[in-house]
């Protein structure tokens, strides 16, 4: 394991690290003719299906949308919160539901364990609950990251444990079990989850190739069409999915 994935699986948390948005791009290429709407397959709607991708995120809707819209984002970003509680019910109804655009979360480890505990508990159930769970955890953002806060030490001494043990121990003293309980992912499914330290190895992997091959350095970052956009909140992201033809 390299230096930079053990600091990411085991580090205390560095909230103050936290970085927003990253270099945007001239956005001059996403402009475009108004594009019609594409039809689900027969008695089914786009929002309700769901893929993982080889980049490691999860897209949902058309895969074959003119659009594709990625979303790198972290779990524990309060920005990111927010564009989930201001526009996330807008863009998966209006916009994926369409069949125009498609939305994939890749998720960034930013805060390092606690976004690998919390992204892997989004991921135990079936691919179709991944983003919703995501929305789950952004909607109650403060109360995820109170515990962290009130139960700091705990929550280090847990990571100083077995990588098969130390995140089961930290959803334990944090109250994530129930939380994920309470939404359809079985305790006893959430600790097999997070027993797997092959699988927390890999999203901490996912996260470094993402900052150094696609040059993520902060959440949210948003890219259209393989354009990196300016725009980390619904209001500012809306008007180019619209000139980019989604209308």
């Amino acid at each position: 394991m390299t230096k930079t994935l053990r600091f990411a699986i085991a580090a205390p948390l560095a909230l103050a690290l936290a970085a927003c948005g990253g270099t945007a791009e001239d956005t001059e290429a996403l402009k475009g003719e108004a594009i019609a709407a594409i039809p689900a397959p027969a008695g089914t709607q786009w929002i309700d299906q769901a893929v993982e991708t080889p980049d490691g995120g999860t897209l949902v809707g058309n895969p074959n949308a003119p659009l594709k819209l990625i979303e790198y984002g972290s779990v524990t970003c309060p920005t990111c919160a927010r564009f989930s509680v201001e526009g996330s019910e807008e863009l998966l109804n209006d916009y994926v539901n369409s069949g125009r655009v498609s939305f994939e979360l890749r998720q960034f480890a930013i805060h390092g364990p606690i976004d690998l505990l919390l992204g892997r508990l989004t991921k135990c159930g079936p691919v179709t609950a991944v983003v919703p769970l995501a929305d789950q955890v952004w909607g109650n953002h403060d109360a995820i990251m109170a515990p962290v806060q009130a139960n700091g030490q705990a929550f280090e001494a847990a990571m100083s444990l077995p990588l098969e043990q130390r995140f089961v121990r930290a959803a334990e003293v944090l109250g994530y079990l129930d939380f994920f309980a309470a939404r359809g992912v079985s305790e006893d499914q959430a600790r097999q989850c997070l027993a797997d330290g092959k699988s927390m190895e890999a999203a901490a992997a996912q996260t470094q190739r993402y900052s150094q091959e696609f040059n993520v350095g902060g959440t949210p970052t948003f890219e259209l069409n393989g354009t990196r956009v300016d725009a980390n909140t619904w209001a500012a992201l809306e008007p180019i999915l619209q000139r980019a033809g989604a209308r």
